[in-house]
């Protein structure tokens, strides 16, 4: 019987340093040693108003933490949200109403994340969801330009180009919409007084090694076709956590998508990291 017990306490310890391992080795695919983290973006940038651009109900989940941290840094900043589709061609994990209806719900959901997180001014437009680079690239910018006159900010907030963050064509297109806003506005703007665009722009980085080893084609897709991030900020994860309680049609999502849940997830995947260029000095 004391045999046994060695034995069986033997063969714990192995699985246990088995699963430490393990955890250890997956979680350092999400790190991103260039990444300087900071506590938020707008302190280090000494910035004070921010304007997320982005595709879908629930792409602000991505960078749920530079809202949220904008916020307890300094209350008197100013955030804004722009989501160019309600998403309603989503697929729904659990299904929580008629799919023909699903575009209300998603857009709901993103208003109410939007508070949740302290966003203080938002936008839900009605491009086509899925069909976002069928539109003019034009009417996208002028859009765009639109808002960043409304709200002014100092940091614009969106997808890298050429990746999308996850590969979606409709990231992509509005990453480069509002990327060429932003670099176009200074020369777009000659009055003096007048607002001059942002300075900085925040491109959302996902980590390149998780994806290059665990995303498949796509994943490789977007590793290859991201920047190494410059910034880090820990992720708010009680918050990130409330938003997919909040969207209740894509509350399953990470299970699906990453195949674990999602507070395992953000125990691995636990920094956001953001490519920043600084519009004034070309850098």
């Amino acid at each position: 019987m004391k045999a046994l017990k060695i034995i069986l306490s033997s063969l714990l310890v192995l699985l246990l340093v088995g699963l430490a391992a393990v955890y250890f080795f997956v979680r350092s695919l999400f790190q991103e040693p260039s990444a300087v983290e900071v506590a938020s973006l707008n302190d280090s940038l000494k910035s004070k108003r921010i304007l997320g651009v982005f595709a879908h109900p629930d792409d602000e989940q991505l960078v749920n933490s530079v809202f949220v941290r904008a916020k307890k840094s300094d209350p008197s900043s100013f955030t804004a949200l722009v989501t160019a589709t309600k998403g309603e061609a989503g697929h729904q994990v659990p299904v929580v109403a008629r799919q023909k209806d699903l575009g209300f719900i998603r857009k709901a959901e993103a208003l109410k994340n939007g508070y949740a997180m302290g966003i203080d001014e938002q936008e839900v437009w009605d491009y086509p969801d899925g069909g976002v680079p069928e539109v003019s690239l034009e009417e996208l910018k002028a859009k765009v330009k639109q808002a960043m006159e409304t709200y002014r900010p100092e940091i614009l907030l969106t997808f890298w180009p050429e990746s999308g963050a996850t590969g979606h064509k409709d990231h992509r297109r509005m990453g480069l919409a509002a990327s060429e806003v932003a670099k176009e506005f200074k020369s777009l703007i000659q009055n003096k007084g007048t607002y001059h665009g942002p300075r900085y722009i925040a491109y959302v980085i996902t980590p390149r090694n998780a994806f290059r080893t665990l995303g498949g084609e796509i994943g490789k897709f977007v590793a290859e076709n991201q920047p190494a991030p410059t910034h880090s900020l820990r992720s708010e994860t009680e918050s990130k956590l409330k938003g997919w309680e909040i969207h209740a049609s894509q509350g399953d999502y990470v299970r699906e998508a990453y195949g674990i849940p999602a507070r395992v997830l953000y125990m691995i995947w636990d920094k956001e990291y953001y490519y920043i260029t600084d519009l004034d000095s070309g850098k």
